[in-house]
C-alpha cells in the first residue's frame, strides 16, 4: 500500500472502529469475537483500498465484509456455544439506570439467541436495512428473512418476557 492510501486507510480506521465495533459486537455478542470480525474485515478492506473510490460507500463496504465473514463463522460453527448469563432484575426504577438495566438485560437476551438469529436482528433493527437489503446482502429469499425475523422475535420474547414491557419492543 502507498504512503497516500495506507494513510487514508489508517484515518478511516481511527474515525470508523467504534461504529465498526459496536456493530460487530451486536452480531457476534462477544467482545473477542467481534474485535476478530472487525479486524478480519478491515484487513480484506485494506487489500482492496485502492480500488474504493467512492469514500461514501468504504464504510458499507466493510460493514458487508462484516456480515459476509459472519455468516462464514457460523457455518463452519459445527454447534453453538451457550452463554450463561445471570437473571436480570423483575423490576427497573427509571432514569439512566432504568436504560442502563435494558440495555444488560437485551445483550443478555441477544446472546441467548444463535449466531444467525442474532444477526437478523441486528441488520434489521440496528442497521434500519430493509427485508430486501438484508435477503441480498446475505444471500437468502426475502421470506426466509422475514420467516427468521419472525422466529428471532418471538425466541427474545420467550428468553426475556421483560422485554415485552418496554414500548419499543412491542
Amino acid at each position: 500500500m502507498d504512503p497516500g492510501f495506507e494513510a487514508d486507510f489508517r484515518q478511516f480506521v481511527i474515525d470508523r472502529s467504534g461504529a465498526l465495533f459496536r456493530t460487530a459486537y451486536l452480531l457476534t455478542g462477544d467482545r473477542h469475537a467481534a474485535e476478530d470480525l472487525v479486524q478480519s474485515a478491515l484487513t480484506k478492506t485494506a487489500a482492496k483500498w485502492r480500488g474504493l473510490r467512492d469514500p461514501g460507500a468504504i464504510e458499507g463496504y466493510v460493514r458487508r465484509v462484516m456480515y459476509h465473514e459472519q455468516v462464514s463463522w457460523w457455518r463452519r460453527r459445527s454447534r453453538v456455544a451457550e452463554v450463561s448469563t445471570g437473571r436480570p432484575p423483575d423490576q427497573t426504577g427509571d432514569g439512566h439506570a432504568d436504560a442502563a438495566d435494558l440495555r444488560l438485560v437485551m445483550r443478555a437476551a441477544l446472546a441467548r439467541l444463535t449466531p444467525r438469529q442474532r444477526t437478523m436482528l441486528v441488520l434489521r433493527y440496528f442497521e434500519d436495512l430493509s427485508e430486501t437489503e438484508i435477503a441480498r446482502l446475505l444471500g437468502v429469499r426475502v421470506g426466509s428473512v422475514r420467516s427468521q425475523i419472525y422466529r428471532s422475535l418471538e425466541r427474545l420474547k420467550k428468553t426475556a418476557p421483560e422485554l415485552t414491557t418496554v414500548r419499543e419492543f412491542r
